[in-house]
């Protein structure tokens, strides 16, 4: 169980919000941030005096300003933070639970706050179980075409012997996906569903690089 969080009253009802598009963690998983914009440093700051948790959350439209927020986003606890000479945070957020916005609330802070309701995605936080149900080699076979088509690289020992659930959401967060994408990844309900909208997401993007060579 992530942090010795064991039910969702466990976690904070309030928490600050980092907007961020095309950015997603999941539980469990990890993800490195490069701090450098003075609210969100405030923000680290704050949260590292207290709890350590952050929610990521993808903004919605194209507002520079206050844009609307996602339905849903993910809490992570600070679990490595650093300092750069020029003063910038590297810190890594490991993901705890995925929350739904009840209400954004108003802040004296510079960076935004949410109340967070957590009880949907309780199941989060107990511990990951592989039901032998995730198919790898047709899953893989998909990614090969993905990453041929990206000219992108993976380590592939890893990926073939990694847990299902490790190799799903390491993925899901770090391809670079659309942020609508992005987000029907994150609420993907289980594992298995967030599995098969990821096999989808591969197959469609292969199948697009088949089609512009025939039309070539």
């Amino acid at each position: 169980m992530p942090q010795g969080y064991v039910k969702a009253s466990d976690l904070p009802q309030v928490i600050p919000v980092f907007p961020l598009a095309g950015a997603i963690v999941l539980p469990r998983g990890q993800l490195p941030l490069n701090i450098f914009e003075p609210r969100y440093l405030n923000m680290v700051d704050d949260a590292m005096a207290g709890d350590r948790i952050i929610g990521m959350i993808q903004p919605m439209g194209a507002s520079r300003t206050t844009p609307a927020l996602s339905p849903v986003g993910c809490a992570g606890r600070i679990t490595s933070f650093a300092e750069t000479s020029d003063g910038r945070y590297l810190i890594t957020l490991t993901g705890i639970s995925r929350f739904r916005v009840a209400s954004e609330l108003p802040s004296a802070a510079p960076y935004r706050q949410v109340r967070a309701l957590f009880q949907t995605f309780e199941a989060d936080l107990a511990a990951a179980a592989d039901d032998g149900t995730f198919e790898r080699r047709p899953f893989l076979d998909a990614l090969k075409a993905y990453l041929e088509h990206r000219a992108l690289e993976i380590d592939w020992e890893t990926a073939e012997g990694a847990p299902s659930e490790a190799l799903i959401n390491s993925l899901s967060m770090a391809l670079p996906f659309e942020a609508a994408e992005k987000q029907a990844l994150l609420e993907a309900a289980v594992v298995e569903d967030r599995a098969q909208v990821l096999t989808t997401l591969l197959r469609i993007d292969a199948a697009g690089s088949d089609e512009d060579a025939r039309l070539q």
